[in-house]
This record gives C-alpha cells, structure tokens and sequence, in this order.
C-alpha cells in the first residue's frame, strides 16, 4: 500500500469548519501539465470491512477526483479546494493531513471542463456553489492578463460568508483587473452583521437585467459562456433557466455557450 503513495503533503489550510485547502507534491520530478479546470484523483489508505462478508477490516486506497485550483505549472505543485463531509468516505481522513504527510495522486490530471474551443472574444459567466469554484481559480490564475476571454464573471454561492473560500483573492483581483467581475452570494448566514453583500441562489444573478446591472456585459449565448460547477440541483435549475433564453450545451460543432461540471 505504501508503494502506491505518490505524492506529499505540503500545507494545509483550514478556511472554515467545512472547507480546507491542501497543497500537494508529486514524486514526479517534473509533473504533468494541464489544462486549467482539470481535475486528479487524490487518496490515502482507509480501514474498510471486507466484501467477502467476513467482517475482517481490511487497508484499502480510497481516492476520490477534486478539481485543481492551481495553474498549471505552478512550482508548489497542486491545491485541491475540499469541503468536509463529517460522514464521507475520505474527506475526514484527509482533513486530518498534515504537511509530510503522504497520499495518492493520479499521475495524470484529466476532464473536458476547461476553456478548450472558447474564442477569446466571448464574455465568460463562471457560475460555482462550494468548493465548484476551484476549476475558475485555476483559470483566472493561469490565462489572467493574457486576451484569453473579453469579460469573466465569477458567481459563487455559499450558505455561510466563511465558506468564501479565495474570497480575498478574488475580491483584489477584481480591484485590480477591469476585464474582471466577482460576485459572491451568500444563502443562509447566521450572522447577518457579517455580511452586507449579495444574499441568495445563484441562480438570481443569471437575469440579464441583472448580470448587466452587477457585470456590465450582454448576457446571451451570442456574446457569452456560462461554465456550471457544484450542486447538481443548482445546475439542473440554471441549465432550465439558461436554456429557456436560447442558451444550449456546446458540441464539438458549435458553441452554444453552456458547459457544466457536476460536484457529486
């Protein structure tokens, strides 16, 4: 088992009680590039019951795909952006990594969710709930200032504010870059004294009145892609949405200006 370990654990941040960063090195002396909204497979060994039924606990690699939010490239290797789920599989043991920790990771990074095939004059609407919003970071970290698109506009839901994982990121480059639009919302905060910002479902910010209103761009499928990551309820309900204004999925023949990533 321990021969399958790939990869060592170089930092970990806790950015709430439910999220948490890890920064992660591959063995390889020279990792694999790829393209920014890609994702790998992380794992660790996990004591799980044998399925013969004998009721012996056995040592098994679980592993589990996370989206990259580092670019490509980057010299202190990948950063996962997870959330914690207390009953899950593997989130609880890696959770508990420190830095010198080991782990598995794919070799490989791999997915279509990336920006391949969008001309760089189309407006890009990057809608994310959670932890979905690590595949736009990668991409604003990696393409920022070099004509990649016109406009990107990043949406991304929460319940609480301390979930705004990247939050400070976000908010000075879109200071700084006025090709740039942040936008967090914020559901189901408890402490209404902690946030004075937009509150809500994502799915509101996808009017065109209001994403002129908060974005100043044309929102149609003529001028715009929307890129879809997190809840799948959340998807479900913007792709109705989207698709009721002539948005539809691209094709390896046309851009329809829709492409979506489902979190679980």
């Amino acid at each position: 088992m321990e021969s399958e370990l790939n990869a060592t654990v170089l930092a970990r941040e806790l950015v709430s009680e439910t999220v948490f960063l890890l920064r992660v090195k591959p063995d390889e002396s020279d990792p694999p590039r790829f393209l920014p909204g890609q994702f790998v497979q992380a794992g660790v060994p996990i004591q799980t019951l044998a399925k013969d039924g004998s009721g012996v606990m056995r040592l098994r690699l679980q592993k589990r795909s996370y989206s990259l939010a580092s670019a490509p490239g980057d010299p202190k290797g990948y950063e996962l952006c997870l959330a914690l789920v207390d009953q899950g599989r593997l989130t609880p043991a890696l959770h508990k990594l420190e830095a010198g920790a080991r782990l598995y990771l794919d070799t490989r990074p791999l997915g279509r969710f990336t920006l391949e095939g969008l001309p760089p004059e189309r407006d890009l609407v990057l809608v994310a709930t959670g932890t979905g919003v690590a595949p736009y970071v990668a991409m604003r970290r990696a393409y920022a200032g070099k004509s990649r698109w016109r406009r990107m506009v990043i949406v991304h839901g929460v319940r609480q504010v301390a979930d705004l994982v990247y939050r400070k990121e976000l908010e000075e480059a879109a200071r700084k870059d006025p090709a740039f639009v942040y936008l967090p919302i914020v559901s189901r905060e408890k402490d209404p004294a902690r946030w004075s910002g937009l509150a809500g479902r994502v799915h509101q910010m996808l009017e065109a009145k209001r994403m002129k209103e908060l974005a100043q761009l044309e929102f149609t499928p003529k001028s715009a892609s929307v890129l879809l990551c997190g809840n799948p309820a959340m998807i479900d309900e913007a792709r109705t949405l989207l698709e009721s204004r002539g948005f539809a999925l691209d094709t390896p023949e046309r851009i329809g200006g829709l492409r979506f990533e489902r979190y679980w």
